[in-house]
């Protein structure tokens, strides 16, 4: 395994409170998306809270998500903002939304469920796919869904910072004859350049990156667990 890359992490305000988190979905449309009430969302977001035992967010790493069924990351990533400009999935990935859970990994059977001690695994940075896999189920941590990561930009927004991006390894493409596709899905800030165009500069990018590749900018965003309701 390669060494770990020492980080100077920048002190980032936690998530907000869970019914707050409903409130931003809202906000945005989600809840349409997904084919909920308001009032779905908000009891959902109030019984996590409740079950926590407290109201202000939970230990600031615990996220509510909505199953990728309801909500697919094309749909998410436009509502996506950076410096008042939309979030975007790559031109070379419109097979985005057919990216599924890794084996392994079971979500809960609900449209609405919550994450866990998030991390955005800096220390990882310059380990590929391949290699922080293993460590990660070694920790018993679960790698994140892509659109877990898109839910997590959404609601903590400067969780995504230049040179301290993520991949959400937690989702992976199979291809027809049982194989993984190679592509490993990833979010990070764009630089303007090639078929993105200079008006996405610094916009917020669903993209990918191989499987076998390292990137020093890239960590690996991982979860304690998915649940329905905090104990």
């Amino acid at each position: 395994m390669p060494e770990t890359v020492p980080v100077t992490s920048t002190v980032r305000p936690g998530l907000p409170a869970l019914p707050v988190q409903a409130e931003r979905l809202i906000e945005l449309g989600v809840h349409q998306l997904a084919g909920l009430t308001e009032a779905e969302l908000r009891s959902f977001a109030e019984a996590g809270a409740a079950g926590a035992g407290e109201s202000s967010g939970v230990d600031g790493s615990t996220l509510l998500a909505v199953h990728p069924g309801r909500a697919p990351a094309s749909a998410l990533a436009p509502l996506l903002r950076r410096d008042g400009k939309p979030g975007f999935v790559v031109t070379d990935m419109p097979d985005a939304d057919l990216f599924a859970p890794i084996d392994g990994t079971v979500l809960p059977d609900a449209p609405l469920y919550l994450l866990t001690g998030l991390d955005r695994g800096d220390r990882m940075a310059n380990w590929s796919p391949n290699e922080a896999l293993p460590a990660l189920e070694a920790q018993a941590r679960t790698p994140l869904l892509l659109t877990e990561g898109i839910h997590w930009v959404l609601q903590q927004p400067a969780v995504l910072e230049r040179n301290h991006c993520f991949m959400t390894i937690g989702s992976r493409l199979r291809k027809a004859n049982g194989a993984l596709d190679a592509r490993t899905p990833a979010l990070w800030i764009s630089n303007g350049t090639g078929r993105d165009g200079s008006e996405r500069r610094n916009a917020p990018k669903v993209g990918w990156c191989w499987a076998g590749n390292r990137h020093t900018w890239l960590g690996f965003a991982s979860s304690a667990g998915r649940r329905l309701q905090l104990v």
